[in-house]
């Protein structure tokens, strides 16, 4: 395990705390940033500074997500209402929104876009997900009997079109222990190599890669053919923790790499000031044998808790951290 790195690329343009990040994957080195000061900072890695931000109000910007298919078209939420932008249509003088969306009755913790762009949801403190049709720019249902307190994250699973995953900070859950932060799921060109999984990242420092299909087949709503899920040759459950070179408090985001081989890593970023890239791969080989020395690829020692991460396709300057402070960091990773 490599722990040594160069000092990271400084990004600035937040007047606080930088709380959100996300890359394109249409436009290599397109890196957009929400903070708590309102706004979203448009970054482009090729270029030294900030290329514009988008004053999207006076309460904090919780979290980004594009429009599948779509770019131009950005996603945020701040307080219990989500705005969309069209970025052709912004100038210095006028940030006004495509649409607004205010079906939330709290806090938005995270928005997400469907594989085919039809629908968004958006989970929120009082336990609910909304989720909303995007060609009918209405309210499509709500999802709330899952959570009996703060739904802090929400994923659409791409081999389930109609269906989705969301985290809780309540126990006895189908797929999720207690105080989970955040959930990630890989795309569909990376499910070959890793199959139908699930990265959780936990309150208690843990880091659980999860079968999705084997959990729901044991609970008999396993989806037609999951067979390969299903095989006594999966691990149906990883735990990655201490005992491995895991955090050793809160882990408050996860990520699927988009660099180099897609998938082959997995990225937690926690409240022990650190970063870890985990080697996916021999996480998940059921050959492994219980050697767990070089599960964590790469560890990233902090000076600040970590808010948020993502990656993009580079084969430098792939890793964007978002900590407690106004200036976000971007990693290389190889």
């Amino acid at each position: 395990m490599a722990t040594a790195m160069e000092e990271p690329r400084k990004l600035r343009g937040h007047k606080s705390t930088a709380t959100c990040c996300i890359a394109s994957r249409d436009r290599p080195g397109i890196v957009l940033t929400s903070g708590e000061d309102g706004c979203i900072c448009w970054f482009d890695l090729r270029c030294k500074d900030v290329q514009f931000i988008i004053d999207v109000g006076t309460e904090p910007v919780s979290s980004l997500c594009f429009k599948t298919g779509n770019e131009n078209i950005l996603y945020a939420s701040c307080g219990n209402e989500i705005k969309s932008f069209d970025v052709h249509t912004l100038s210095a003088t006028s940030w006004k929104p495509l649409e607004s969306y205010n079906y939330n009755k709290d806090e938005v913790n995270q928005v997400v876009c469907n594989g085919r762009s039809s629908f968004l949801a958006s989970a929120d403190d009082s336990g609910d997900v909304k989720i909303i049709d995007l060609g009918q720019k209405c309210l499509y249902k709500t999802l709330r009997a899952g959570h009996t307190s703060i739904c802090s994250s929400v994923q659409f699973i791409p081999w389930r079109p109609w269906e989705g995953s969301d985290t809780n900070n309540n126990s006895g859950q189908c797929l999720n222990p207690a105080f989970v932060h955040s959930i990630a799921i890989p795309e569909m060109d990376m499910v070959d190599k890793l199959d139908k999984i699930c990265a959780v990242a936990r309150g208690d420092g843990i880091v659980n890669l999860i079968n999705i299909e084997s959990e729901l087949s044991r609970k008999g709503t396993s989806s037609k053919g999951s067979s390969s899920s299903s095989s006594n040759n999966v691990v149906k459950r990883v735990c990655l923790d201490y005992s491995v070179g895991g955090h050793n408090s809160a882990v408050s985001c996860v990520a699927f790499s988009l660099f180099q081989e897609k998938g082959r890593f997995l990225i937690s970023g926690g409240n022990d000031k650190t970063v870890k890239i985990w080697d996916c791969f021999k996480c998940l080989d059921p050959n492994n044998n219980n050697n767990n020395s070089d599960l964590l690829h790469l560890n990233i020692n902090l000076s600040k808790k970590v808010n948020w991460l993502c990656t993009n396709q580079s084969d430098s300057e792939n890793l964007v951290v978002c900590d407690t402070t106004r200036v976000v960091k971007v990693y290389s990773i190889s």
